[in-house]
């Protein structure tokens, strides 16, 4: 398979989990097994490379077998930053992002997406639940990282107004609602392990 029709898969866990009273929230456990840990599982079948972007703890996520990228800049500017990190480190065209909190992510999702950007020729394809726009599931383009540099340059940060820069597509993704089911606070984490336990 060349270059030019591998995938990158990226896991976003470089955040401050702030609402999970700064634990880094990729490594909290869930059902006994760091949270990331289930969102490698679903992915790592469906693309060609796995990285993990975080910023802390980098030890513990080497220890998962893929390579581990930090932000270039310290001060936690946002899921961005980790696409820019990636972009400058991946070494296929097409790559594709998920946070690591979503620990009932499915394989369809990434080839969904994958999908829709390669029918409509867009540059980023970005996952839709049928309510709101779920900007950190996206397929994207390894060359658009000069814009994005040039965009948090001037002190942007917002996802969806750099989108709207580029050819961009929303993909219906309301069947499998599931996937964006994301942990924030230890509560949701303890419902949702009752939750999935009691089925």
């Amino acid at each position: 398979m060349s270059h030019s029709t591998q995938v990158t898969a990226i896991i976003l866990a470089g955040g401050q989990g702030s609402r999970m009273g700064g634990v880094d929230k990729g490594l909290v456990k869930f059902n006994g097994q760091p949270l990331i840990k289930p969102v490698v599982e679903a992915i790592a079948p469906h693309v060609d490379h796995l990285m993990i972007n975080a910023n802390r703890n980098l030890e513990q996520y080497q220890a998962l077998g893929y390579p581990v990228i930090s932000d270039a800049q310290n001060d936690y500017l946002g899921p961005l930053a980790g696409f820019l990190a990636a972009m400058k480190a991946a070494q296929t065209e097409e790559l594709i992002f998920v946070p690591c909190d979503g620990p009932l992510l499915k394989g369809e999702l990434m080839q969904r997406l994958l999908q829709a950007r390669r029918d409509t020729q867009v540059e980023i394809a970005a996952a839709h639940d049928g309510k709101r726009l779920q900007p950190v599931y996206v397929t994207l383009l390894r060359n658009l990282a000069d814009s994005l540099d040039a965009y948090l340059s001037s002190g942007e940060r917002k996802i969806d107004r750099w989108y709207a820069q580029h050819s961009y597509t929303q993909v219906d993704c309301s069947d499998i609602q599931d996937c964006f089911i994301n942990i924030n606070t230890l509560e949701e984490r303890n419902k949702l392990e009752q939750t999935r336990n009691s089925i």
